[in-house]
């Protein structure tokens, strides 16, 4: 059995004992959900780019004190949602692209890996439901945006974002409550967006 085909949890022990290998099987592994999680929270293919390799830098520096609490993916999923914030406030702070609307103005679809083959036309509705998923989370604020996604697309718990992001359990289920209710009146006022969420759930 090669190294790419080692479960998690081997990968994880080979890294931990220095094989670079190993780590890049890990990297290969799940670099599509972490950058996906980056780009859904930024809207820019080169920050969620910048964001997804400081998350794997920052979790090759960390290996070797990663316990094993949860799984390998949700690891990762937290350090890039914490990249995520920190690529923000750099962008912000050195006004690479100016203000949040010329950061956000031109954006490109997620890459999206299905898990079987779709025919054209459930294909066209998937990426017309992603670009309509993303034109919409880009109206909340980041923190309701990384809130909503977490939970809701990612499936972490309130515990878990709130031990994340840093704040109370109180504030994190105000966030998704309030990103949702700002999610449906973005949604319900585009008729575009509407459309394709409702052709992506038919």
């Amino acid at each position: 059995m090669g190294e790419q085909e080692e479960p998690d949890d081997r990968l994880v022990s080979l890294s931990k004992d220095g094989s670079l290998a190993a780590f890049n099987s890990l990297v290969e592994r799940y670099q599509s959900p972490v950058f996906n999680l980056c780009y859904r929270l930024l809207g820019n293919r080169e920050a969620a780019e910048d964001a997804a390799q400081e998350t794997f830098l920052s979790a090759f520096r960390a290996i070797a004190r990663f316990a094993g609490e949860g799984n390998v993916r949700a690891w990762l999923l937290r350090i890039a949602a914490n990249q995520s914030k920190d690529e923000l406030r750099r962008r912000k702070r050195k006004d690479v692209a100016g203000s949040l609307d010329q950061i956000f103005d031109t954006m490109e679809a997620p890459v999206e890996v299905p898990d079987h083959s779709p025919g054209a036309e459930e294909l066209v509705e998937r990426i017309e439901f992603s670009a309509a998923l993303q034109d919409a989370l880009m109206g909340l604020p980041f923190e309701q945006r990384q809130a909503v996604l977490l939970i809701d697309y990612y499936d972490f718990s309130y515990e878990d974002v709130a031990k994340m992001t840093g704040a109370s359990l109180g504030t994190v289920k105000s966030r998704v409550f309030r990103g949702r209710d700002r999610l449906r009146q973005i949604v319900t006022r585009r008729p575009e967006l509407l459309g394709a969420i409702q052709r992506h759930n038919r």
